[in-house]
């Protein structure tokens, strides 16, 4: 079973992507950017769901984190986000794809199928 890692501050959104992904992954959660970093390291999950303003880390540091270890380099990271100039630098800093808040659940969970085809 694949491992799906959610990094989002308000447990009501956090709920509704684990939601929206749906109950074929196996699900890890973090509320703020610093255990994003350390659950990343632990769990080597196979995509992220990221929020970008977490408390602790933001979560551009959490994407660049990420991108610095060659054990996660590669993962497929889905920003979630309200904000909507960030795109470039997000995509250049190694965000996968985003997904803009409040977000269609059926958007996030097609997303996460194209980043994770079943094996």
């Amino acid at each position: 079973m694949k491992t799906i890692l959610i990094c989002e501050d308000d447990f009501a959104l956090r709920e509704l992507i684990r939601a929206a992904v749906g109950s074929a992954y196996r699900v890890v959660e973090a509320s703020d950017g610093n255990d994003a970093v350390e659950l990343v390291r632990e769990f080597e999950p196979d995509l992220v769901i990221l929020d970008l303003m977490l408390p602790g880390r933001s979560g551009a540091e959490v994407l660049a984190a990420m991108r610095a270890d060659p054990k996660t380099a590669a993962t497929p990271v889905v920003v979630v986000t309200a904000w909507t100039h960030i795109d470039e630098d997000m995509l250049a800093a190694g965000a996968s794809r985003f997904v803009r808040k409040p977000f269609d659940p059926d958007e996030l969970r097609n997303t996460v199928e194209e980043l994770l085809p079943e094996q």
